[in-house]
């Protein structure tokens, strides 16, 4: 497997500043301009995994309302590109947010030490600046919504604010992360079909399962250092006991998931229920094979693990899509 974190060895004139676990040759380090490079930083702009898995429970549920209705609209198409403008901009306010209240914490973590905040590549009065910048311009895409959507849009931010501070008081936070992340399934189903019921209800707690799964090997990174501080986290409480626990994690994501499409689609035509109920199913595989790869005790397998569930969502989601079209 090839790691593709920057190393301290990889520095160079060019990516000074960078952190440590950013994608290797990623635009940011190279190729925006030298002022703009700590807030992208804040952003996660030089990680854009997070991004797709804020996108694309919003892409499912989209996909899923336009199957019910039996078409693909331009408005349809507006909703999908107007939460990718979105999801780019309120991935960046919510890490910008979680690194500032996690600055303190993260000074002490070897993996986020040189995050722009607790390396002093930005204020935390910047910090808050951009923050707010980057959470109007999404307002603005938002307010194209629908009244629905708009209010769900405003509702998301009581997660995302309690979030960066779970890990002080529970040993699940990955569900507020979940919680916060997935909302997108509901605020975009919203957008496109005006209303809510069940089936959107269970993609998006499909969604919270897979956030369960995907962030538990994502926090094996930092397992050793959270014991340190005490900060808690799903992979310290179940420790050897992860894999049996993330297996939970994936029988539930298909589930709910296989509820969601029946749920909405069930009085439909035959074939598209039939394309559909493959979303889960693929996805749910990929989750498998993630599991026959896991080592707990090796940070670069679950970087790369916790990665590859950008594809295990966009398997979903293209299955969902065809659905619309079949």
């Amino acid at each position: 497997m090839t790691d593709d974190r920057v190393t301290p060895e990889s520095d160079g004139p060019e990516t000074e500043g960078q952190v440590f676990d950013a994608v290797r040759g990623n635009w940011v380090d190279h190729y925006a301009p030298q002022w703009s490079r700590p807030y992208l930083r804040l952003s996660r702009a030089d990680r854009p995994v997070g991004t797709w898995l804020l996108l694309i429970p919003c892409w499912w549920g989209a996909l899923l309302a336009a199957s019910q209705a039996g078409g693909f609209t331009p408005r349809t198409l507006w909703i999908m590109i107007g939460c990718a403008l979105g999801a780019w901009l309120m991935r960046g306010a919510g890490c910008t947010w979680n690194d500032i209240t996690d600055r303190k914490i993260d000074a002490g973590v070897a993996r986020t030490r040189s995050r722009p905040l607790p390396s002093g590549q930005v204020s935390t009065k910047q910090a808050l600046a951009w923050m707010c910048l980057q959470a109007l311009l999404a307002l603005c895409i938002l307010l194209t919504f629908g009244p629905l959507a708009i209010l769900l849009g405003f509702v998301s931010l009581a997660p995302v604010a309690i979030y960066p501070f779970a890990k002080r008081f529970t040993w699940w936070p990955q569900v507020f992360l979940g919680i916060a992340f997935n909302w997108g399934a509901l605020l975009a189903y919203a957008a496109v079909a005006g209303e809510l019921n069940a089936a959107p209800v269970f993609l998006y707690l499909a969604g919270l399962a897979w956030t369960l799964f995907y962030d538990t090997i994502y926090a094996h990174q930092d397992k050793e250092d959270d014991a340190l501080i005490g900060v808690k986290s799903t992979a310290r409480l179940f420790g050897d006991d992860t894999a049996r626990w993330l297996k939970r994690f994936l029988i539930a994501t298909v589930l709910l998931m296989t509820g969601a499409v029946v749920e909405a689609l069930s009085e439909g035509g035959v074939l598209s229920l039939v394309v559909a109920i493959g979303a889960p199913w693929a996805m749910g595989w990929h989750m498998a094979w993630q599991l026959s790869r896991l080592d707990i005790d090796n940070t670069d397998r679950c970087l790369h693990l916790f990665r590859s569930n950008r594809d295990a969502g966009l398997l979903a989601a293209l299955f969902l899509a065809t659905s619309v079209f079949v």
